[in-house]
């Protein structure tokens, strides 16, 4: 496989590791074979996890293939165990990124896999936003937008332009967190096949 690009999130800066290597190999395993059964039209019969990857998690999958993304598909919100999350987040970014057509059956062994698991949101002021180590959520009425913390690294992005382009992603004005959007923060562990090898 070739691993995901030089700027690709598993290059940002490492927090605090939450999750040991054994699960985070189970985890990205856990989303190979999610993919491999959603491409291929398979039932995918889920492991058994330990208590910890059993605690309500929100996560992104995101797919490289060739060093390219393929698809980036998750959850912000904890609402089932992060097993699941991971499983159906690897599923929808294979099958559902509308950015994309679906994965093939070839494409699956040529797939690279990062995983985003989040901690929970919590209010911030902008000024008080850290490129690199926050991810965004920016929120006015039914509208809202959310970016990783790996993106304004691969972009290149001050912090200003990451609230603009989160607003963005929301479909709202550009300076929409400076009239009146709330705006959240989250940190992530992010970690990919390149990490396990």
């Amino acid at each position: 496989m070739s691993p995901p690009p030089e700027n690709s999130p598993t290059n940002t800066a490492v927090l605090h590791a939450e999750y040991s290597n054994d699960e985070r190999r189970l985890l990205l395993k856990l989303a190979h074979d999610a993919v491999d059964a959603a491409v291929n039209q398979r039932e995918l019969s889920l492991p058994s996890c330990p208590a910890h990857l059993s605690e309500p998690r929100g996560a992104f999958t995101t797919l490289y293939r060739e060093g390219e993304l393929r698809g980036c598909v998750g959850y912000v919100l904890p609402v089932v165990p992060l097993y699941r999350t991971v499983a159906e987040s690897a599923k929808a970014a294979a099958l559902d990124d509308m950015r994309f057509s679906p994965v093939t059956p070839g494409e699956v062994p040529q797939l690279d896999v990062v995983l985003s698991i989040l901690s929970p949101l919590v209010p911030i002021r902008p000024e008080q936003v850290e490129v690199g180590r926050h991810g965004l959520v920016v929120t006015l009425g039914l509208r809202r937008g959310l970016l990783l913390p790996q993106v304004p690294i691969e972009h290149g992005w001050d912090r200003e332009t990451f609230l603009s382009q989160t607003c963005h992603k929301a479909g709202l004005p550009l300076d929409a967190w400076q009239h009146g959007a709330t705006v959240e923060a989250f940190t992530a562990e992010v970690f990919g096949d390149r990490d396990a090898r």
